[in-house]
């Protein structure tokens, strides 16, 4: 169950505010550390192909979130095609941070400030549970990936390299 600091991001609150099963993973790696995703599944204890990075993209003039595995990186063009668009980019660092209310190492797909299409790589759909930010540096949420794509009506696509 939650426990009563789960309240303490927009995420951990949306996800007890909607009684989502989900448990919480603190954990201390340097978000400046290079292969960080990788230092995280480690410091969790997990197998890397478990941890989503959370992304987002400027595709075509318009702010999309990818959620990727850490063992790879965000495919932008196959983020674009699924998104509807043509082209993508990483949205910079500042645009990224204002519109998820998150800092950078620290934003979740979950409880972003603004609601922004979402698409989750298809890797997600053959595991029981899925780690991703929880809103803050230092912390993990694990669910369910049909809960994550539920509560972010995210689209489902091959969006890793």
């Amino acid at each position: 169950m939650a426990k009563k600091a789960a309240a303490g991001t927009p995420a951990t609150a949306l996800l007890t505010g909607q009684k989502v099963e989900h448990t919480l993973h603190p954990y201390d790696v340097s978000p400046d550390a290079p292969n960080y995703g990788a230092l995280v599944a480690e410091a969790l204890g997990i197998g890397p192909g478990r941890v989503f990075k959370t992304l987002i993209a400027d595709v075509d003039g318009s702010l999309v979130v990818g959620v990727v595995p850490v063992t790879g990186d965000l495919d932008l063009k196959a983020l674009a095609h699924a998104a509807g668009g043509k082209r993508a980019n990483l949205a910079d660092r500042a645009a990224a941070e204002r519109s998820s209310g998150y800092v950078r190492g620290g934003i979740s797909p979950l409880g972003q400030r603004k609601k922004l299409p979402t698409v989750i790589d298809d890797s997600a759909l053959d595991l029981d549970r899925m780690y991703v930010s929880a809103g803050r540096r230092g912390l993990q949420v694990a669910l369910a990936p049909a809960d994550l794509i539920r509560l972010t009506e995210a689209v489902t696509a091959t969006i890793r390299t």
